[in-house]
């Protein structure tokens, strides 16, 4: 398998969220999550363990009954099972990786 660039994969949506799929398997997920304010993920449970790490912007991440404020560079894993969400704050990039 090819590096992937993360800046060529970048792609922004005024009506909503784009989650560009960077690869998928039967047990790993990663897609890249682009967003404007006021865009949301609202709240589901998760099957797998989530991994979140946010490249750019600001935003709020739901996890259980916690709010997170989301930073750049900033790193949240959800455990399996863990309700989890986000909602856009600051034009934001988020690489996300489902595995399990």
């Amino acid at each position: 398998m090819e590096p992937i660039y993360l800046e060529n994969k970048i792609k922004f949506n005024k009506e909503h969220f784009i989650p560009n799929i960077l690869y998928a398997s039967p047990k790993v997920k990663m897609p890249l999550i682009c967003m404007e304010p006021g865009q949301e993920i609202p709240p589901h449970g998760g099957q797998s363990v989530g991994i979140f790490y946010v490249k750019e912007g600001k935003g709020v991440f739901t996890l259980g009954d916690k709010k997170i404020d989301m930073k750049k560079d900033m790193v949240i894993i959800a455990p399996e099972g863990t309700l989890r969400g986000m909602q856009c704050v600051e034009r934001m990039i988020v690489l996300a990786i489902s595995v399990g």
